[in-house]
């Protein structure tokens, strides 16, 4: 694993230094929250004096998450956008979470994976099902027909996994758009049956989809999982995908409102 550099971690650790004071932290996410506003409304908003605000904000403008600016006798903050990107891609930097491997390679000799087939729709759908019957793999409470899935899938995306002859699992991609432009994004599903988890098959076809897509014009695939789907999350961090964000309360399973994390993974090129 490589180390992350000096200059970076020096950076960071100077981001983290200004932000280990709980009121910058308040005033980052109130400047944040409005993109522009004034010294004399945040002194409002964190009922601190101005003199208090203006040494915080100070702090933060020398560090690059807030701008500075004067209209007249007032001092405008604004939020420096590159925060937006930088502050997380720092955390996934120093969590380890940048520069990982294309896919796991230490996979089972005894999982082969084959294009989906017609004959294997009924074991597809069988999986799906059990998938559904965890509670925490999908938003979707009765498996969809056949031909919802085939309109739904990429053809040249759809796999099996195959143990001893029996279907153990699939992965498929949907594309994200019909626009030209999101051509090489897919959203990506990888289910393994109840009676093969554990042995490696998610991560056999997890490998399979990623090099498929990797050598076949997507640029993008993305996920959303659970975040009590620890053993996914850990499957897709291992084949390169990165967290994008949490997406609170995003749609009700059963009557619950529930979170998802988003995630992501380039292929690595110089043109994408």
């Amino acid at each position: 694993m490589r180390l992350l550099p000096a200059e970076a971690a020096a950076t960071y650790a100077e981001w983290f230094s200004c932000l280990a004071e709980p009121t910058r932290v308040r005033l980052l996410h109130a400047v944040a929250a409005a993109g522009s506003t004034t010294v004399g409304a945040l002194t409002e908003q964190l009922s601190i004096s101005q003199s208090t605000c203006s040494h915080h904000v100070r702090k933060l403008a020398d560090v690059g998450f807030v701008v500075l600016s004067k209209e007249g006798t007032t001092t405008r903050v604004s939020v420096n956008t590159a925060c937006c990107t930088g502050l997380p891609h720092a955390a996934e930097a120093v969590m380890g979470m940048l520069d990982r491997p294309c896919c796991p390679t230490d996979l089972p000799d005894d999982v082969t994976i084959r294009p989906l087939e017609t004959r294997d729709w009924s074991a597809v759908r069988r999986i799906y099902a059990e998938g559904i019957a965890t509670g925490n793999a999908t938003f979707d409470t009765e498996v969809p027909a056949r031909n919802t899935l085939e309109a739904r899938w990429l053809p040249e995306h759809r796999w099996v996994a195959e143990v001893d002859g029996e279907v153990a699992g699939w992965a498929a991609i949907t594309p994200v758009s019909n626009r030209d432009c999101y051509a090489g994004v897919g959203d990506t599903s990888v289910y393994v049956g109840d009676g093969f988890r554990g042995r490696g098959v998610g991560k056999t076809l997890l490998h399979k989809q990623v090099t498929e897509a990797d050598t076949h014009g997507l640029w993008t695939l993305q996920t959303s999982i659970f975040p009590e789907n620890r053993a996914s999350l850990a499957l897709h961090y291992s084949a390169g995908f990165r967290t994008v964000g949490l997406r609170e309360r995003i749609a009700a399973h059963h009557g619950t409102w529930r979170d998802t994390v988003l995630l992501e993974r380039r292929r690595a090129c110089d043109t994408c």
